[in-house]
């Protein structure tokens, strides 16, 4: 019986040391798996942040292109109220000349 004690023995110290090897492999892994899951996430909420950043430009961008664009038409628009302003100053200016030169109260000096 004292050689069937020993391997059991033998056999139950094996399997314990299987056990703890398969554990501490078990273990190994789940740390491996949160690792990449943090790498994972702080990857994707730099792509996300960069992404971000770079919506926030384009906009900013779009915006001040928006505002030349604005700024350009209202010099344009004031440009042709001026011009059109003067061209009917001087219309009405012709038109009281020709009125006063028809009554004969054109003055010329």
């Amino acid at each position: 019986m004292s050689q069937q004690q020993f391997n059991a023995g033998q056999n139950r110290g094996q399997a314990q040391e299987k056990a703890e090897q398969w554990t501490e492999s078990a273990k190994q892994t789940a740390q491996s798996a949160r690792d990449k899951t943090a790498d994972l996430t702080q990857s994707a909420r730099d792509k996300a942040a960069d992404l971000t950043q770079s919506a926030r430009d384009k906009s900013a961008d779009a915006s001040h292109s928006a505002n030349k664009s604005a700024q350009h038409n209202q010099e344009q628009a004031a440009g042709l109220f001026g011009q059109t302003g003067e061209s009917v100053k001087n219309m009405a200016q012709g038109a009281l000349d020709g009125v006063k030169n028809s009554l004969g109260m054109n003055e010329k000096k």
